[in-house]
Parts: C-alpha cells; structure tokens; sequence
C-alpha cells in the first residue's frame, strides 16, 4: 500500500487526537498548518513533526504532503477543502462533511476534477464493529429490519461563548453529535423517504437537542437524538423480523454488539480489540483508495455522505434553524 504524507489543517482537539493514532499505527505525519505560525508549531513539537505553516495556503502547497486532514470548524471545512484540491491533494475532511449538501456536492465536483480523493472523517463507519454489524445484516441475521433507534447526548459546555453554542461555527447538537446517528441509519437502512423532526434552543440560537423519526424504503423507521445538554447512555439497537443486534454504550465508539433472536437469546458476541481510538481506520482506508486509484470508498460512499447531509438539511427546515454563512 501506497504510505501518504499527511499535512493537518488546524489544530484543535480532534487534530490532536487523529495525530496521536496515525502516529501510534505507523502513518507518515510530516506538516501541519494553522492560522498562527506559533500555534503551528506548538503543534509540530507536541507531535514531532518536521514542517509547521502559518498558513493554511502554505500548508495546502507544501510539496512534502500528499493529502490534508481538514479539521476546521464546520462552516469553513468546504472553503478549506477547496484550498487543499485546488493543490492538487487528497483530502479527509471532519464530519459533518460540509455545512450542507449543496458544498458537498461541490467538494466532489472539484475532487473529481483534480483526480483527487475527498472522503469524510466520519471515524465510526469505518471501525471494526461497524464491519462485523454490516456482515450480520448482509448474512440476512435479523431477517429485515424493521426500526433502528440510536442516541448521541452528551454534557457539553454551556459558555456561549464556546464554539458549540456559536451558529456563525455551526454550533448546536446537530451537526456536532446528530450527524453520527443520521450518518447510521443511512448506512445500516438507507436514505430516509421522510422525515420529522423537533428540537430546543439555546440562548444563543443554537439547537441543544434534536429528536428526529425517519421512515426509510420497504417501511422501515429509525428514531435517533442528539443533545448537548445531557449526558446519556448513548447506546443503539437494530429491530429485525428475525432478532436484534445491541450496541454497548458508546455505541459510535469502539464497542461490544451482541445479536440476539427473537427469543432474546444471545447469539452472537463481537468485542473489537482496537489500537489507540480506532481514528487510523479512516486514515487506512483513504490511503487503500489511493493506492487503487479507487475515489469512492465502498465503506463510507459519496451518494451516503451526500444523503447524510441532506437530511440534516431537512432536519434544519423542520426545526427553523439556519447558519449564518447560509
């Protein structure tokens, strides 16, 4: 397989950690950039990298970096990935994959035109238990499915200050914590052929939690929450004709599943040994696309990412919530 240099565009938390893992699973991290040459290199000495950029421009043109992981704020993640295709690399960008579905579609026009690839970070489709879940549907383990529920709460900070609570930043539970359960049902049931949805707000404008209910081809219903007001078990269960697959809390994250017959007999157990956090899957999986010359993962594909981000958009004309930038 092809070893990619990789550049990190920004510096936040999540870089941090994506760094730690390609790190620790032998991935080729040389550059980063920020908007601050001193915070760039601040970051380059944490990690041990050679090359720190004052700029998102001089980091995107670096000829040492074959691709950039864009881990901006949501509203710029589009602007980002325009700047790092437009020179020519491959880009893993952040969940939500853009702000909205219509940047979306442009990121992959302009990929498509560059012969670049641009994937999204969405770290949980590509870990080991979200491989053997896919395995059980397709083996028909559960007989149809028929209703998935699936919930992402967590205690976040209340500063109104914080970015989380910002909508010019794209704040709110949706985009940060809903995106991973609508990203699921999509995979596990397919786009949704109706939606409803309510929410509450924040002072500031931003969504603190959302409750949706999704109806997807055949019949099949998913009902998924997300708040950042509350911390929850955060567990997800599939519904089938012939039996039920769990997912321990927290279920987006590395976990246990257990299948289950309609009798709620245990049939299956799957326990996933993982290194770090489990963020190189997404890493491993862009860099078999490039050594294929493949542009479009089989684990996470455009048309899924695409639909993801529409029904977000429809989640945000249900509820009257737009962003600033919009």
């Amino acid at each position: 397989m092809t070893k990619l240099r990789w550049g990190i565009l920004a510096t936040g938390n999540i870089a941090e950690k994506f760094v730690a893992d390609l790190q620790l699973t032998g991935h080729e991290v040389v550059a980063v950039g920020s908007r601050s040459a001193d915070t760039a290199a601040a970051f380059a000495a944490r990690f041990g990298l050679v090359h720190a950029y004052g700029s998102y421009e001089a980091l995107v043109a670096a000829p040492e970096i074959d691709v950039v992981y864009i881990a901006t704020p949501h509203p710029t993640h589009a602007a980002a990935a325009r700047l790092a295709i437009d020179a020519g690399k491959h880009v893993l960008i952040e969940k939500p994959f853009a702000l909205n579905a219509a940047e979306a579609a442009d990121i992959f026009a302009r990929a498509d035109g560059a012969r670049v690839v641009a994937l999204e970070a969405m770290w949980m489709r590509f870990l080991p238990h979200m491989v053997k879940l896919r395995a059980l549907l397709a083996a028909g383990a559960i007989g149809t499915p028929l209703a998935l529920v699936a919930t992402h709460t967590r205690y976040l900070s209340a500063d109104p200050r914080h970015r989380l609570n910002d909508l010019a930043l794209g704040g709110g539970a949706l985009l940060d914590l809903g995106v991973y359960p609508v990203s699921f049902a999509i995979d596990m049931l397919g786009a949704p052929e109706s939606i409803a949805a309510s929410a509450r707000f924040k002072d500031t404008g931003a969504d603190a939690d959302v409750a949706m209910s999704f109806r997807h081809a055949g019949g099949a219903v998913s009902m998924l929450l997300c708040a950042s007001n509350t911390e929850g078990r955060n567990g997800a269960e599939i519904t089938g004709s012939d039996g039920y697959i769990e997912l321990d809390p927290v279920w987006l994250m590395p976990t246990t599943l257990r299948l289950f017959d309609t009798k709620r007999n245990l049939r299956d157990t799957f326990t996933p040994e993982i290194v770090g956090r489990g963020l190189h899957y997404q890493a491993a999986e862009l860099e078999r696309l490039v050594a294929t010359g493949s542009f479009e993962s089989p684990i996470l594909p455009r048309a899924q990412i695409l639909a993801t981000l529409r029904a977000l958009d429809a989640v945000r004309a249900r509820i009257g919530l737009r962003y600033p930038s919009e």
